[in-house]
């Protein structure tokens, strides 16, 4: 499952917006009908999962967690407790909760981008944030590219 790009679009009054076409392409013909929405752990936007991406997530973070650790414990509830399962309409929409519109501070206008197996949500305002400066990309990419595989983890 690759998405890719990144496409502009509008909330309507209730918040409901229209996944890109593209997006929705690949995730039919991956088999995947459900989403997951939460807030991105570091960035002021909204991150879609499909579920069984998500799943693989959860599954991660709760294997190096101990059960009996109070703090661990506590992470994980928190983790997977703030997130929306999201459902396509028939038209390709979904509704983006109020909560999470605020938590990214999304207006109307945003952005969506295609980060591999997840999509993110911006806000148009924000939509600077993501990105290298122009000047400091290629060095950057150069600089991970030439570390041994695995380093960066």
């Amino acid at each position: 499952m690759r998405f890719l790009g990144n496409t502009e679009a509008k909330t309507d009054a209730k918040g409901r917006v229209f996944l890109p076409a593209a997006f929705r392409k690949v995730l039919q013909a991956s088999g995947e009908e459900n989403l997951v929405l939460c807030k991105d752990l570091h960035q002021p936007c909204l991150v879609l999962y499909p579920e069984s991406v998500w799943n693989e997530q959860m599954d991660a973070l709760r294997n190096r967690l101990s059960r009996w650790n109070a703090t661990h414990q506590q992470l994980f509830r928190q983790y997977v407790s703030d997130v929306e399962l999201v459902t396509l309409d028939g038209n390709g929409r979904f509704l983006i909760p109020k909560r999470y519109m605020t938590m990214a501070q999304i207006s109307q206008s945003i952005r969506f981008l295609g980060m591999g197996d997840t999509i993110e949500i911006w806000s148009e305002a924000n939509t600077q944030q993501p990105f290298v400066a122009s000047n400091d990309f290629g060095p950057a990419i150069e600089a991970v590219m030439a570390m041994p595989e695995g380093e960066n983890q």
